[in-house]
């Protein structure tokens, strides 16, 4: 074989072995894509969860507003789509107010008697840019956030 003929045949070679090795790192850049938008889905839900806490631990008056509870974790939360917002709060005073829900003992231990804590729980519904076989293509990620209602 002469030295052009030589040169062709690693020319094609090279071509060869590219089209092979693309969709396979294709395939990995998507499934690391996907791991990244994961991860900042999940950051983004229990950031909302904590927004919604730290506007309800202002008073009691905000505690009990699940309305603005819930625009203020929306709010942090603008970049997931379809994000839902529950609110509750309870109280360490023994027997609890009128209306009011007791906390629960774990919340209470070493707390002062009339401490009362707010509950933000937040949920969104997260979908992988592509299907993997043995990965759910949705997933629902949820953030939890408990604080003291300063008093």
């Amino acid at each position: 074989m002469t030295a052009v003929g030589l040169r062709r045949h690693k020319t094609g070679q090279a071509a060869t072995e590219f089209a092979l090795v693309v969709p396979v790192l294709a395939l990995l850049l998507v499934g690391v894509a996907d791991f990244a938008r994961a991860f900042y889905f999940n950051q983004e839900v229990v950031a909302s969860a904590r927004a919604g806490a730290q506007y309800g631990s202002q008073s009691v008056t905000t505690a009990t507003d699940s309305t603005n509870i819930s625009n203020a974790a929306r709010a942090n939360g603008a970049n997931v789509p379809g994000l839902s917002v529950t609110s509750s709060f309870c109280t360490c005073q023994s027997p609890p107010p009128s209306g009011e829900t007791a906390c629960a003992s774990s919340y209470c231990n070493g707390a002062n008697a009339t401490a009362t804590y707010v509950t933000v729980n937040s949920s969104a519904t997260f979908t992988t840019l592509i299907t993997y076989p043995g990965i759910p293509h949705t997933t629902t990620m949820s953030g939890k956030a408990i604080m003291q209602i300063q008093n």
